[in-house]
């Protein structure tokens, strides 16, 4: 009878150590993960806040009395709201196309859509100079015509263009492959029309991708530099808010510098928000039909 008793207590321990030794180690993962993460961005995120508003709004008035602060500022959201629209309406006819339509290098075409996130921006920015510069042939072609693109606010835009391509076509395919086409052929037998079909059935299912991969594309847009530093030339008119960053920092001036890139921060972290929001209502919708 003792060592019944003996073995259900040694079974007991047993069971009690095992799982102290497992929230031991999930409490030592997430506390892993919360240093690291802390580190990597929470810490030098509190840094550039405490360095650009440690006296208050002095620092950001500071940076935008410089004569082409506003125009820099101006010209990134301007050039960032294009750059959306534009990756919002043809990555999502992209999208379409590489779920809906079979043909000889699809896979290739897709591979494609994500060189820009594996190419530096840099490297995207000598690319464009290479194509549209005053000594290649197209550029030569476009200059013919009136069209300047490289050293212009056009070509801010194109780089823009190309860097952020992959959000919005990523955001909107998975939720294609989701959706079941027989929906469609349904609208089909009816009597819909294609227009009608997409209108009516798939564009409110990929709505909420769209706009986030759209939200995403603008925040990037506002923090893009490489490419930009490139293709701009940084004269007056097409210095960016990145661009004229680093002009501030090559002046010394840190706590101007931090107090424009507190500002971007704050836009971008505000549309990263959002577009986490928008993806976790599907979800949340999916788990209430499955209850």
């Amino acid at each position: 009878m003792r060592s019944a008793v003996q073995l259900a207590d040694r079974g007991r321990s047993r069971l009690f150590s095992r799982r102290a030794a497992a929230r031991l180690r999930h409490a030592s993962l997430r506390g892993a993960a919360i240093v690291y993460l802390g580190g990597m961005v929470a810490l030098p995120v509190a840094a550039v806040i405490g360095k650009g508003f440690g006296g208050g709004v002095t620092a950001l008035r500071s940076a935008l009395a410089a004569p082409s602060a506003w125009h820099a500022i101006t010209l990134t959201l301007e050039a960032a709201t294009l750059a959306t629209v534009f990756n919002m309406v043809f990555g999502t006819a992209l999208a379409w196309v590489l779920v809906r339509y079979e043909f000889p290098g699809r896979r290739l075409l897709s591979v494609v859509c994500d060189l820009p996130l594996a190419i530096p921006t840099l490297v995207t920015g000598v690319m464009l100079v290479a194509i549209y510069g005053p000594s290649a042939p197209v550029g030569q072609a476009l200059e013919s015509a009136g069209i300047q693109v490289i050293y212009a606010p056009l070509g801010i835009l194109i780089a823009l263009m190309v860097v952020t391509l992959p959000f919005v076509v990523r955001a909107v395919q998975p939720v294609l492959l989701e959706l079941d086409p027989a929906e469609e052929e349904a609208a089909a037998t009816l009597g819909a029309s294609g227009w009608t079909s997409f209108r009516k059935i798939v564009l409110p299912a990929i709505r909420p991708a769209i706009v986030a991969g759209s939200l995403l594309t603008f925040a990037r847009c506002l923090g893009e530099f490489g490419a930009i530093v490139i293709v701009s030339g940084n004269t007056g008119r097409t210095i960016t808010a990145p661009v004229f960053i680093a002009q501030l920092i090559g002046q010394f001036r840190f706590a101007d510098a931090a107090a424009i890139a507190t500002l971007l921060f704050t836009i971008s972290f505000s549309l990263v928000l959002v577009t986490v929001r928008l993806q976790r209502r599907p979800e949340a919708a999916q788990e209430e039909e499955d209850e």
